[in-house]
């Protein structure tokens, strides 16, 4: 009896095994499968991400031919205006300063000085004259004293 009580056991843990090894087997076909898919599909898209790097690569090659270009601009334009100012700055400027002087000096013989406008101190302040004050050709402060 104990001889078939084995037996039995037996044949029930080789059908358990054979059940999870023909599982096992379905589950590696599946996984198989997939990395042959993945694979067939990784393949071209690591090319295409392989042109758009090196397109991306070519791209910032331009940029920096172009930035260095600008920085070159930039620095002779500072140069250029350094230049411009350093000669024509000081002579314009000297010019300048003798042209306002000599309307001044021409404006002063044709026209008579103007009369300095009266102020009145109130404790410690300048206030302007009534006459600056006066809107709408009225008084604000009442008639004049």
């Amino acid at each position: 009896m104990a001889g078939i009580l084995v037996a039995v056991f037996w044949a029930i843990l080789v059908s358990f095994l054979a059940v999870v090894l023909v599982r096992l087997a379905q589950t590696l076909r599946a996984t198989t499968k997939l990395v042959a898919d993945v694979t067939e599909q990784a393949v071209p898209l690591l090319a295409d991400a392989s042109a758009t790097v090196r397109s991306a690569q070519t791209q910032l090659d331009k940029v920096d031919a172009i930035a260095t270009d600008v920085q070159e601009v930039t620095s002779n334009a500072s140069a250029l205006s350094t230049t411009v100012a350093s000669t024509f700055g000081g002579p314009l400027v000297k010019v300048a300063a003798f042209g306002y002087g000599v309307r001044r000096a021409i404006g002063r013989k044709t026209e008579p000085e103007p009369e300095p406008a009266r102020r009145s101190v109130l404790v410690g302040r300048t206030v302007p004259s009534a006459r600056g004050r006066k809107r709408n050709g009225r008084n604000p402060r009442g008639p004049k004293d």
